[in-house]
């Protein structure tokens, strides 16, 4: 509801909760390499997964509304929002990536309750941030590009 009200529209609130669904695929790919099982912890990761996929998801979308609100075509807004909005979520996967891993791999002495929050963390955000950069811009695109079409304003 908050990004319906953000956004005054329900189809980019849409677009940008369709990522979370691969963010979870990631997830259990990852689980079923390292053998991991869903627990409390794991839940816990998928939580804060889905924020950190909403956020990358909303500046992305954000910037590309900003780009047509400016008269620009619908490739042109979602090539371009796509290329500058890039870094800052490769800058936000990377940084918390960086930041997980030494949970993930970590053996010591309480390992086994957090090292299953890191393998979760890293997992999403690996496949999510692919799914973010390449498929909400496309999904985007095209709906913009049916509504066109059908007169929609």
């Amino acid at each position: 509801m908050v990004m319906a009200a953000q956004f005054e529209s329900l189809r980019e609130p849409f677009i940008v909760m369709f990522a979370i669904p691969f963010s979870f695929l990631g997830v259990f790919l990852v689980f079923l390499i390292t053998a991991t099982t869903l627990s409390i912890i794991t839940f816990l990761g998928m939580i804060m997964l889905t924020g950190i996929v909403v956020n990358n998801a909303i500046v992305l979308i954000s910037y590309i509304n900003i780009l047509r609100e400016r008269g620009q075509s619908v490739y042109e807004a979602v090539t371009k929002g796509a290329r500058e909005r890039l870094r800052p979520v490769l800058m936000t996967t990377i940084t918390t990536l960086t930041g997980l891993m030494p949970l993930a791999i970590s053996r010591g002495e309480g390992s086994e309750i957090w090292q299953p929050l890191g393998i979760t963390m890293i997992g999403g955000l690996s496949s999510s941030t692919l799914i973010t950069l390449l498929f909400v811009p496309t999904l985007y695109a095209a709906w913009e590009i049916r509504k066109t079409k059908a007169g929609v304003k």
